[in-house]
């Protein structure tokens, strides 16, 4: 009897039933309005704990042996959280879900090409430049000393800096003045305090410690949505990286203007296209850079910024509403005229956790199969709409297929906005392991 106890676990546990429930995030949101869709198989049964009143199911009966498969709804009664508690035969537990019910939310899509200018906070090193002494010998005082590529020099000497001229106007002063340059670095690790002596190039008759350094970052991306009544917006979908380190870049300011596509690098296997965008009057601002995160930037919109595809806010769709099947995508890819393209929603990964691969999705719409190949660097925050709600944003291209890329869930991207409170852990409710239940039952 032991034996052929085992022998069912261990084949429950292989069986798409086990897959399903158990491939559920620990805590998900829905909307409120929404309506939360699983499918719950035998020999399994879904209820909400009895302290918990913000979601009521439906259809949730134990079910019996001959239905082998019912749909369970959970319908939201009012916000807060609530527990739903998956049990085997009714009796084991087996798989605890937080759901927490949230307000609604609309915002404007958006689709529009937006120029990029970020400031890093100091500035970074990108790179090393070997100095010719006056002894005619070449030397790198800053390598030397221990500064590597992708080093964020914070201030010399307690002075902040924020610009490469200014990191060179005060490596030279110190130097004329016999002095040594005490540099503030910031690392994944922490802060560091470096000496470092300069040393007069015979080149440029300045002195110089051998660095590379970037103070800023510019490009084209896609916005991805604005709220109408805050003027907070989110673009991109990913974070903004330094090009020579690959690092993300520390956000200490920037802006966004608006941006014309003036041309297209056509996408093909092995080599991503790109828009070709220019800034229109760059001095003219359209909104600040607060953050540069995993999912994007995000800052206020300074400027009116209407969509002529949505002059009204639309509402936004939780992860547990996106379906898979047909959606579409708004972008630029001539001039300023968003556009909208048919996409099919191949994948969804449900996620605990913030990732930003949260979606598969394949360009369907010959248009732009013609015009661009799919999808190309510059589309990074393209929203995807499904069923008339926001569900997320284009974030990246598969290298071997331009038609196909991921995208980033928008639950993500409310979060990092502060339009909806950010995922909060509840480390006090512990969840129980299928085995774990099992054997606390019956031993």
């Amino acid at each position: 009897m032991a034996i052929l106890i085992i022998s069912a676990l261990f084949a429950f546990c292989f069986s798409p039933q086990f897959r399903n429930i158990y491939g559920l995030p620990m805590h998900i949101r829905v909307i409120e309005g929404e309506t939360a869709l699983f499918e719950v198989n035998f020999p399994l049964s879904v209820s909400v704990k009895h302290d918990s009143d913000s979601i009521r199911i439906q259809n949730s009966d134990f079910l019996p042996i001959m239905a082998l498969s019912r749909p369970v709804f959970l319908e939201p009664v009012k916000l807060g959280q609530s527990t739903v508690e998956f049990k085997l035969f009714g009796i084991i537990p087996f798989r605890t879900v937080q759901v927490d019910v949230l307000p609604p939310v609309s915002l404007i899509p958006g689709g529009h090409s937006i120029g990029v200018v970020l400031r890093s906070q100091g500035v970074i090193v990108v790179g090393n430049s070997p100095v010719l002494n006056t002894q005619g010998q070449y030397v790198t005082p800053a390598k030397d000393a221990g500064i590597v590529v992708g080093d964020v020099i914070i201030s010399i000497n307690g002075t902040p800096v924020q610009s490469d001229t200014q990191v060179a106007e005060i490596i030279d002063e110190n130097g004329r003045n016999n002095h040594n340059i005490d540099i503030l670095l910031k690392r994944t690790e922490g802060q560091q305090h470096v000496a470092v002596t300069p040393v007069l190039c015979n080149d440029t008759k300045r002195y110089r410690i051998g660095l590379f350094v970037r103070d800023s970052a510019a490009g084209v991306g896609t916005l991805s949505f604005y709220d109408p009544e805050s003027q907070v917006y989110g673009a991109l979908g990913h974070v903004i990286t330094d090009s020579d380190t690959n690092l993300p870049i520390d956000c200490e300011q920037g802006k966004i203007v608006l941006a014309t596509v003036s041309g297209i690098q056509h996408g093909k296997r092995g080599h991503p296209g790109e828009k070709i965008g220019v800034f229109i009057e760059e001095d003219q601002l359209l909104g600040n850079i607060n953050k540069n995160t995993q999912f994007g930037i995000y800052g206020e919109l300074t400027s009116k910024l209407p969509n002529e595809k949505y002059p009204q806010a639309i509402p936004v769709a939780s992860m547990s509403q996106v379906q898979v099947g047909p959606a579409e995508m708004l972008t630029v890819v001539d001039g300023q005229t968003i556009e909208q393209f048919s996409i099919e929603i191949q994948k969804i990964n449900l996620q605990e956790a913030p990732e930003s691969k949260g979606l598969v999705i394949k360009v369907t719409d010959q248009r732009l199969l013609e015009k661009t190949g799919g999808i190309v660097q510059g589309m990074s925050g393209s929203p995807i709409i499904q069923n008339g709600k926001i569900v997320g944003a284009v974030t990246h291209v598969f290298v071997h297929d331009p038609t196909s890329g991921y995208g980033c869930f928008i639950d993500w991207m409310l979060m990092e906005s502060g339009i909806i409170p950010k995922n909060q852990r509840h480390s006090a409710k512990k969840l129980f392991t299928f085995f774990g239940s099992f054997f606390m039952q019956f031993t």
